[in-house]
């Protein structure tokens, strides 16, 4: 059984629901990754943010991303996987939620990141083949 843990990019780095989308930004790029997690001071979990949501909800708009926070951007209750949940568990999450990215906790600690891409690399062609059908947007 393969599981989040053996799937997933460790080592995620978090923006601070409090740093600006400005700094968001430049973790995305420091870091050549197209989402970020968002980390409130009590360091749980408060979301994802990707580059597609700084160019939708704060550039296209034309806000400041030096006078928006991370936080700002957060959408409600972050979709998680748990380390130890399985692929099959994986691919459900990410196809009901229509999601490309699970952030994998471990108890209350964020321990990583698995991605469409890190199940595509891991799992039979049927099963990520299957995966990208259902995250396919219509």
């Amino acid at each position: 059984m393969t599981t989040a843990r053996q799937l997933m990019t460790g080592g995620a780095t978090c923006v601070r629901s409090s740093d600006t989308v400005l700094d968001a930004a430049n973790i995305l790029a420091g870091s050549d990754i197209g989402a970020v997690p968002i980390c409130g001071e009590d360091d749980r979990l408060k979301g994802m943010l990707t580059d597609r949501d700084i160019v939708v909800k704060v550039l296209a708009e034309g806000k400041d991303p030096r006078a928006i926070s991370a936080g700002d951007l957060a959408q409600g209750e972050a979709v998680t996987i748990g380390a130890d949940d399985d692929a099959e568990e994986i691919m459900a999450t990410m196809a009901n939620h229509r999601v490309r990215r699970l952030p994998v906790i471990d108890g209350h600690r964020l321990v990583g990141v698995v991605s469409q891409a890190d199940v595509a690399r891991t799992l039979s062609n049927p099963d990520a083949g299957a995966l990208v059908e259902a995250l396919s947007f219509d």
